[in-house]
């Protein structure tokens, strides 16, 4: 009986379908990764950085629960060995004190609207991100928020040395002005070829309507006016319209930065020359 029991319960569970993997629908960050990728960024700023999402995915549903930064450094065959081993240090630690070390993904940080890319725009379309916090999380961050209504921006204000953040816009600015060149480039160019093209469809076709009024002297059939095998009546694809609207969007958003913030300053600078004055 025990073969026949291990034939037919081997039946069974070659019979057994493989159940499709659930697609990833939303991206579920807890508090304290948020918190770590902030403290990250703003410590670092303006440099650009990045570093490691760890968690688990369950489900539809992609959970992050911690993070660890990379440290910054030099573009060398050296410098990527030295990181990729400190990846797999920081692993191995975070896996002896019993925390989450599932390499789930990265974070990058940007500055000054940099992030408004054709690839962030398709992630965000395909996954929803979502932040989440333990009670126990919450009811903290309750008690730790500040009773007195002055506030950072307070201070900040107060602040009369602009030039690195106008230098940052502008210099960013002036890249964004060379990449709408280039998308601008791009339709110029494809005009160009349409327009020759249609040419070309037209001598093509004006020399087919004189080849069939001569068939048609002759008795023999008229040929067709449309060819659609010939290369000059393939449509030339159009390049994409969502790139340079990015890039206008940028535009945009440095030159309300520039103007905001120059005019801040203006107003900071008129109050001081009054103070000094008086």
């Amino acid at each position: 009986a025990a073969p026949g029991g291990m034939r037919s319960f081997l039946q069974a569970v070659s019979t057994v379908t493989e159940e499709a993997p659930t697609p990833l629908r939303v991206v579920q960050m807890e508090g304290l990764a948020v918190l770590k990728i902030i403290k990250h960024c703003e410590e670092f700023a303006p440099a650009l950085v990045t570093g490691q999402l760890l968690g688990l995915d369950v489900g539809s549903v992609l959970e992050v629960t911690n993070c660890f930064p990379f440290p910054i450094r030099e573009e060398d065959d050296e410098a990527d060995a030295d990181g990729a081993n400190y990846q797999l240090e920081m692993m191995r630690c975070l896996r002896e004190v019993n925390v989450d070390n599932n390499t789930i993904g990265w974070y990058q940080s940007c500055l000054l609207g940099s992030f408004q890319t054709v690839e962030l725009i398709e992630t965000f379309m395909n996954y929803q991100i979502k932040v989440s916090n333990s009670a126990l999380v919450s009811a903290f961050m309750k008690e730790l928020e500040p009773e007195s209504p002055v506030t950072q921006c307070d201070f900040d204000r107060l602040k009369l040395s602009t030039a690195p953040f106008m230098e940052r816009n502008l210099e960013f600015l002036i890249g964004c002005m060379d990449d709408l060149s280039s998308e601008q480039n791009k339709f110029q160019y494809y005009y160009r070829n349409v327009s020759r093209q249609q040419s070309q469809q037209q001598a093509w076709l004006q020399k087919r309507r004189q080849e069939n009024m001569a068939r048609k002297a002759a008795g023999e059939e008229p040929l067709p006016e449309e060819d659609p095998s010939n290369p000059i009546f393939k449509p030339i694809p159009e390049p994409s319209r969502l790139e340079g609207y990015l890039v206008t969007n940028q535009i945009s958003s440095y030159c309300n930065h520039i103007n905001g913030v120059a005019g801040q300053n203006f107003n900071r600078l008129y109050l001081m020359k009054a103070l000094h004055e008086n």
